[in-house]
């Protein structure tokens, strides 16, 4: 089943600060801050929501579209698209921008300070959900405000299911809007604290938010996750990792897990196991786009974690 991304196509400078900030940042002066750090550590790696769920719906077998905006700095990651085999016959090149990038500095005790430049992501709207032919599952991820609002009315006007999956834009809308959202949208999922925020701005419970529609899921890091459907409490166990490395693009693995899943027709346990499996993956390799398995890994890691067959 051909499945649209609308997201992000975003790079990520991460840089390693050998020391720690509190070392370097006085309370009492933070009226004037004026600091620099040395990062002896640093490298680039490819992002955004739309291009990490894609990745891995590709190694399982999906036809992933990916509906992105770039910039003019968009030609190493149009390589790594075309080595990956992933369409870019949706992604739209904006002149005279930036590619969405974020730049992070870490410590030595995993702090972090973080610069976000949504750069071509602010015009996602250029794109339309109409534009893409044969499809038949979406989901709509982090980006521009504006196109998330087009691309949820339009998945919904042309009868495509789609994902709600709101995630660090979350903030950017308030509780009619995200009830818009929901309403349109066929499934919704969030993590623990962005269900929280959810329920605070629309004013209603994740019980009736599920209500209106075929599933909600939540994620709770090393609790696993609850599929709320049907007036159901599904819960879904974590698979417990080989190596924890870094959490950054688990929860795009486990986004993909799921519309593969929801494409192949699968139960919500058999779609939350096999999304919780992609999110152990995934976590103990760098970046959002480093792991790598084969269909064949996958059904053996699902017994050994589950005792019991995917495939």
């Amino acid at each position: 089943m051909r499945t649209l991304i609308c997201g992000s196509i975003a790079y990520d400078t991460i840089m390693v600060f050998h020391d720690r900030f509190r070392n370097h940042i006085l309370p009492d002066q933070l009226h004037i801050l004026n600091v620099a750090f040395l990062v002896p550590d640093m490298r680039r790696e490819f992002g955004g929501c739309a291009g990490n769920i894609a990745y891995t719906l590709k190694m399982l077998g999906g036809e992933p579209l990916i509906m992105a905006t770039v910039g003019d700095d968009y030609q190493p990651y149009a390589y790594r698209l075309d080595k990956l085999q992933l369409s870019q016959q949706h992604v739209r090149k904006v002149p005279d921008t930036f590619t969405a990038q974020a730049f992070i500095t870490t410590d030595l005790d995993d702090n972090q300070i973080t610069a976000f430049h949504p750069g071509a992501m602010n015009y996602s709207h250029l794109n339309h959900v109409q534009d893409a032919k044969d499809v038949g599952l979406g989901i709509i991820a982090p980006d521009g405000r504006e196109g998330m609002l087009q691309h949820a009315r339009e998945f919904h006007a042309a009868g495509i299911p789609f994902i709600f999956d709101p995630g660090q834009g979350l903030p950017m809308f308030n509780g009619e809007e995200l009830l818009e959202f929901v309403r349109l949208a066929d499934y919704v999922t969030v993590n623990d604290y962005e269900g929280r925020m959810l329920q605070e701005r629309t004013g209603k419970k994740i019980e009736e938010l599920a209500k209106l529609v075929k599933a909600l899921v939540v994620t709770l890091g090393a609790r696993g996750s609850v599929v709320y459907s049907g007036g159901q409490q599904i819960e879904v166990p974590c698979v417990k990792a080989e190596e924890v490395v870094d959490p950054t693009g688990c929860g795009d693995a486990f986004r993909a897990g799921l519309l593969y899943g929801i494409g192949a027709g699968m139960d919500w346990p058999l779609t939350g196991r096999l999304a919780s499996l992609l999110g152990a993956i995934k976590i103990a390799k760098r970046g959002g786009q480093n792991h790598y398995f084969t269909r064949d890994e996958i059904a053996q890691r699902f017994r050994d974690g589950f005792g019991s067959r995917i495939w």
